[in-house]
């Protein structure tokens, strides 16, 4: 089996539009939740927070090619050009037939879906519709759209997993150049903002409802007055190379991707459950060839509901015990569900390269059930050799990838 290596990243997030961005609004502790106008004429809505991404330069795609994307398309095909050029890929890698394609999302872009039936229900005219919207509709819009825009004929693939998403098209990418059957491939996840994404969270109590004259103080990963999760947007894409290629090309390498592993748990549609977690981050491990000692940093999931914070730490305190750094990037920018394993390992990776454990944002004091791990509040100086990076989906769907220095 052949290494696998990191050698570009690319990034449309609620703090910039760049990767810069996202790391800058990192280290400066800067939080992209909004209260979002508009929002309370949707009746139930109980959350009205957010976190949006401004994609600055979409017009730089022609619009022959953008006819057919929908707004998590075009945060996808932005960060995909920026971690293309971030690898040093010309042309001829990218059409090589040894270059794939795999990028999740949760579904087809919402607004889309939301304007389809808008515009056809009134009269049930589906003449008024645009032939491009089946296009936006997709569930494989972002890699579907990405894969033509830049030509790439190997493997394309779309993973739909929720907050698993991005997570398992990463370890999906790895799989396949692990063992030969592409070179190279661009994969991560995509996700848009829209109230009813926000609102079939909402339906299942899942969402922060008590700060939406606050926004700034939610969410709150771990934290005793954590209240639920904030939906947020953008695209996180990773360049994925077999190691000898890029050592060849002479490609930055950001890591190099070493164990991984995806499971459900049969259990529950929508409750988390430790044990399970448990499971996936020891398989992820074994497959990596290391065991937990050998960690030296956790990137959670923790996306600040009481249940999943609470199922999360009591694995990793089975796993990990107490003296392994954890922090979650949700306080930052919100769940950005699809795009969140791909932009939380990206800022996970910087702080690896430069010695620095991002501390978990809002987390003022750390909740009784979620007690027994290292909780990071400040940034802290640490050389990290390895860490894992945690995704858990509704649906039971469990994600971890393993990477190494």
């Amino acid at each position: 089996m052949r290494r696998v290596v990191i050698s570009g990243v690319g990034a449309i997030s609620p703090l910039g539009d760049n990767v810069v961005s996202l790391i800058e609004g990192i280290t400066q502790g800067k939080s992209a939740v909004e209260y979002m106008d508009g929002w309370n004429q949707y009746v139930g809505l109980r959350s009205l927070v957010g976190a949006y991404s401004v994609c600055k330069d979409e017009k730089s795609i022609p619009r022959q090619s953008r006819r057919s994307m929908s707004r998590m398309s075009i945060f996808a095909t932005k960060a995909a050009e920026e971690a293309i050029a971030d690898a040093g890929m010309d042309e001829g890698m990218l059409r090589s037939g040894r270059t794939g394609c795999i990028i999740g999302s949760t579904m087809g872009s919402p607004k889309s879906l939301s304007d389809t039936f808008e515009i056809m229900l009134p009269d049930r005219d589906l003449t008024k519709l645009s032939s491009m919207k089946f296009f936006q509709c997709v569930s494989h819009t972002a890699a579907m759209n990405v894969a033509q825009y830049l030509g790439i004929r190997g493997r394309v693939m779309a993973t739909s997993a929720a907050c698993a998403s991005a997570l398992q098209a990463i370890g999906t990418g790895f799989e396949l150049v692990r063992h030969g059957m592409q070179e190279v491939v661009l994969c991560g996840g995509a996700e848009e903002l829209h109230p009813t994404v926000t609102g079939s969270f909402d339906i299942l109590f899942a969402t922060s409802t008590g700060y939406n004259n606050d926004p700034k103080k939610t969410p709150r990963p771990f934290d005793k007055k954590r209240d639920g999760l904030v939906c947020g947007e953008g695209s996180g894409i990773l360049v994925l190379e077999e190691y000898e290629q890029a050592k060849k090309r002479g490609a930055k390498i950001y890591a190099e991707v070493v164990g991984y592993n995806t499971c459900g748990s049969g259990l529950h549609v929508s409750q988390s459950n430790c044990a399970v977690m448990e499971t996936c981050m020891k398989e992820s491990l074994k497959d990596a060839g290391i065991s937990a000692g050998d960690v030296d940093y956790i990137c959670a999931h923790a996306t600040a509901t009481i249940h999943g914070d609470k199922e999360e730490a009591k694995a990793i305190k089975a796993v990990f015990g107490a003296s392994i750094p954890v922090s979650s990037f949700k306080g930052y920018m919100g769940h950005t569900l699809g795009a969140s394993g791909a932009l939380e390992l990206i800022v996970a990776i910087d702080g690896m390269q430069k010695g620095v454990v991002y501390p978990t944002k809002n987390l003022d004091e750390v909740a009784p059930e979620c007690e027994g791990i290292m909780h990071v509040k400040e940034p802290l100086k640490k050389d990290i050799n390895i860490l894992v990076k945690n995704c858990f989906a509704f649906g039971g769907i469990n994600a971890a990838l393993v990477c190494k220095k």
